[in-house]
C-alpha cells in the first residue's frame, strides 16, 4: 500500500535566505497563498543591508525605446505603489512625490513615490503573521539537497531548518549558497554611496530631480530616528562595480556634488560646504547586479544535468532546474520597483501557475539564462 501524500501544508513549505526587499516580498506573497515560510537572515533584524537606504524613488525606469528593464518597472511599479498604500501609513515609510526626469532619461515629468525600504519589509513580514518563522542572526552557508528536503547549512556544516523548497534572495551572498550551481549565474557587486543632511530650511528644489543620479530636496519620515533626522534632503547614490567597501568615502561625496551640480547647483554647493566643515551625513551599501542588469527570478539551473546534455535546445527554458531550489536576486538598483512583482511572480510558479509575463520578459529573468548562452558559445 503506497503510503498516503503528503498534507498541502508539508509541501507548500519554503526556507527563504535573505531579509531585504527580495526575501521579504517572495515571503509575503508566499505567505499570503497560504504557505509556511522560515526566513533565515544573518543580521539582527530586517532590511539591515541594501534595503537600509534612507530614502529611495519608485517610478518606472523610462528609456527612449522600450527595454526589458524599462517593461518590467512599467509592470512592477504599479504593483510597489500598491503596497504601500495598502500597508504602510504615509509619512512613516513613504510620501508621495512628483519627479522630473532629464538629460540621460526620458525627459518629462512623473508622478513617483519616495520611499523608505525598510518599512516595507517590515510591513510585509507583519502582514505574514503567522505563516512566518524569522530567525534572525542565522547565517547560511550553504544549502544541502536529501530526501526531498532542502537544508540550510551554518558555518560548521549543521543544519538549521529544512523544507522542501528554498528561496535564495541573499543578494550578493547568492552566488556562495548553493555551490552545486557551479557559477551558473554571474552575480557582482555594486557599491552605492548616497550624500545627506539635516533639512532646517526650505528645499533647494522644488521638486526631486533624476539625470546621473537622483537629488530628493525634501523627505519627512517619523521612522527615520534615531539613525538619521526625521527630515532630510539626499543625493545619490553612486554606482561603482566590483566594491564592497560601505564606509562613506569623501571621494564618492565629491562624485555626488558633481553630479548634482547639473542638477541644483545651490544644492550642490550645500553638500559641498558640509562636508568640507565635516557635516556632511554619508550612507553606501552594496547592491548585487548580474552581469546583463537583469534580475535573476525562477526555478534554479542544474548544471550536472545540463552537462550530460548533448545540446543546449532552442532556449533557456530547456535547461533542467534543481527541484524546489528558486532564486531572487540580482535587482540591482531597482528593488523598490522590482521586488513586489518579482515576489509574486515566483510565488506563482512555485504554486505551479504561470507568472503573468509574456514569453520574453519571461526568458530575460529565467536564471538559467546564463547556463543556456555558455552552453550555445560552446555546443555550436
Amino acid at each position: 500500500m503506497p503510503p498516503p501524500a503528503p498534507s498541502p501544508d508539508e509541501t507548500r513549505r519554503a526556507l527563504v535566505i535573505g531579509a531585504g526587499l527580495a526575501g521579504a516580498a517572495v515571503t509575503a506573497a508566499l505567505c499570503r497563498r497560504g504557505w509556511r515560510v522560515t526566513l533565515l537572515d544573518a543580521a539582527e533584524g530586517p532590511a539591515r543591508a541594501a534595503s537600509a537606504l534612507p530614502v529611495g524613488v519608485l517610478s518606472p525606469h523610462l528609456t527612449r525605446q522600450p527595454t526589458p528593464m524599462s517593461r518590467l518597472t512599467a509592470l512592477g511599479v504599479p504593483l510597489a505603489r500598491a503596497e504601500l498604500e495598502r500597508l504602510v501609513t504615509p509619512g512613516a515609510g513613504w510620501q508621495a512625490a512628483t519627479i522630473d526626469n532629464r538629460g540621460a532619461h526620458a525627459p518629462g515629468r512623473q508622478s513617483a513615490a519616495l520611499v523608505r525600504p525598510g518599512a516595507l519589509v517590515r510591513a510585509w513580514l507583519a502582514e505574514a503573521g503567522e505563516r512566518l518563522d524569522a530567525r534572525w542572526n542565522t547565517p547560511v552557508a550553504g544549502l544541502s539537497r536529501g530526501t526531498g528536503q532542502w537544508q540550510a547549512l551554518d558555518p560548521a556544516g549543521r543544519a538549521i531548518a529544512a523544507a522542501p523548497h528554498a528561496v535564495i534572495a541573499a543578494a550578493l551572498g547568492s552566488r556562495d549558497l548553493a555551490p552545486e550551481a557551479g557559477g551558473a549565474w554571474p552575480l557582482g557587486p555594486v557599491l552605492g554611496q548616497m550624500s545627506l543632511g539635516p533639512l532646517d530650511g526650505a528645499p533647494l528644489s522644488e521638486r526631486p530631480q533624476r539625470d546621473d543620479g537622483v537629488f530628493v530636496p525634501e523627505y519627512r519620515d517619523s521612522g527615520l530616528a534615531p539613525r538619521w533626522p526625521a527630515a532630510i534632503w539626499a543625493m545619490g547614490s553612486t554606482y561603482a562595480r566590483g566594491h564592497t567597501d560601505t564606509t562613506p568615502s569623501d571621494a564618492a561625496h565629491r562624485d555626488n556634488a558633481a553630479r548634482l551640480r547639473a542638477l541644483a547647483p545651490a544644492a550642490a554647493d550645500r553638500l559641498e560646504d558640509e562636508l568640507a566643515q565635516g557635516r556632511l551625513l554619508g550612507w553606501a551599501g552594496v547592491r548585487c547586479a548580474s552581469m546583463d542588469r537583469l534580475p535573476l527570478v525562477g526555478a534554479a539551473p542544474d548544471p550536472a544535468a545540463w552537462a550530460a546534455r548533448d545540446s543546449a535546445g532552442d532556449a533557456a527554458s530547456a535547461v533542467p532546474r534543481l527541484p524546489g531550489l528558486w532564486l531572487l536576486t540580482a535587482l540591482g538598483s531597482r528593488g523598490l520597483s522590482l521586488a513586489a512583482a518579482c515576489g509574486q511572480w515566483l510565488a506563482a510558479e512555485m504554486d505551479g501557475e504561470a507568472p503573468g509575463l509574456d514569453a520574453e520578459l519571461r526568458a530575460a529573468i529565467d536564471p538559467a539564462r546564463f547556463a543556456w548562452r555558455r552552453a550555445r558559445r560552446t555546443r555550436g
